[in-house]
């Protein structure tokens, strides 16, 4: 189960890093600008919460590899 789970985190935070990097890139060039607030004022959409989000995902993978192998080696 662990491994499933830091396979499917790894995609999830290579596909997080690769919209934080190509919204970035395209705020740069002032052609798209992902500033939206929801509905209840909350904090703006912006590359930095995809930046951030891959930083979690990545996170959570390396934790679950490494207790795969823990449990890899206790068995």
């Amino acid at each position: 189960m662990e491994k499933h789970l830091a396979v499917a985190a790894f995609w999830i935070g290579v596909v997080s890093t690769a919209i934080a990097i190509v919204t970035r890139g395209l705020a740069l060039l002032g052609i798209f600008a992902l500033q939206t607030t929801s509905a209840a004022k909350g904090n703006p959409l912006s590359y930095r919460t995809f930046l951030e989000g891959a930083v979690l995902f990545f996170v959570m993978a390396i934790a679950s590899g490494v207790i795969a192998m823990i449990k890899e080696r206790k068995a």
